[in-house]
């Protein structure tokens, strides 16, 4: 690797894989479940609930959800959460921890990313890492099993708190520094208002560095046919979360992009 010029570190979901299909559909059927079929959350549903920026765990979400629509319509539904894990787990990724046995909506996601791609950030003097609110054995799923990675870095669910917290993005940026100078530049790309809210806070705390918040649109908001105006007001709500960049697809995010990026004034 050439010397370093910044590091990169990717959330999961929405950027490194297309969970339109999976993991948001899990909590529209745990959702409909546990309300006894008479809510089923929509794409736009989801969305409005995450631009809230502290819902990045979908358990917890999706337990929201249902005690949300069970205030608004009077009824009083179960929202048990370890109840909620179990079934959106079985629908996510199917029974059991054994990767191979997993016939769930995990083994459908499409791959947004490509480990030609990260060999190429790294040419470029960029190393990368993964902080993830997804579990280990989900993220591990993606990048090791359908990408192909050996040896990741990355720091899941159960290793920090959830986002907007900074923790697991310093835990994830200490794993990087064990092989490249302190201090680099920072980029953290994800999809959602948590992310951008989680580079806000680190940078409230260490100000000397440099932090820039990456907005990737998940690919849901680019398909959706109903509203022409849906992309333009979630990359919105990106930047005005505090993203200093919105691009459609997460190998947009180039070295050469973010040489441009730092050389842009700062604050």
């Amino acid at each position: 690797m050439p010397n370093p010029i910044a590091l990169a570190i990717f959330d999961i979901d929405g950027v490194v894989r297309d969970v339109s299909g999976s993991y948001r559909r899990a909590i529209a059927d745990t959702v409909e479940q546990f309300t006894q079929g008479h809510y089923r959350p929509t794409p736009k549903d989801i969305d409005q609930l995450k631009s809230e920026g502290i819902w990045n765990n979908d358990w917890k979400a999706s337990q929201e959800l249902i005690q949300r629509h069970s205030d608004a319509s009077g009824h009083s539904y179960s929202s048990n959460y370890d109840d909620i894990v179990l079934y959106f787990q079985e629908r996510y990724r199917g029974s059991g921890d054994d990767p191979s046995q997993w016939v769930g909506y995990i083994t459908q996601e499409p791959v947004l990313m490509s480990a030609q791609y990260l060999t190429n950030l790294a040419q470029g003097g960029v190393p990368s890492a993964f902080f993830s609110g997804a579990t280990r054995g989900s993220a591990n799923y993606i990048l090791r099993q359908r990408i192909g990675l050996a040896n990741p870095i990355l720091i899941a669910m159960a290793d920090a708190p959830s986002k907007p917290d900074p923790t697991g993005l310093y835990l994830t940026i200490d794993q990087l520094e064990a092989t490249v100078p302190k201090g680099l530049p920072v980029l953290y790309a994800g999809d959602t208002v948590a992310d951008m809210a989680t580079v806000k806070a680190a940078q409230n705390q260490f100000p000397e560095r440099v932090w820039l918040a990456i907005g990737v649109l998940p690919p849901h908001v680019q398909t959706d046919q109903t509203d022409a105006d849906y992309q333009a007001r979630y990359s919105k709500t990106l930047t005005d979360a505090g993203a200093n960049l919105v691009i459609p697809h997460i190998e947009q995010l180039t070295a050469e992009t973010i040489q441009g990026l730092l050389k842009m004034p700062q604050g």
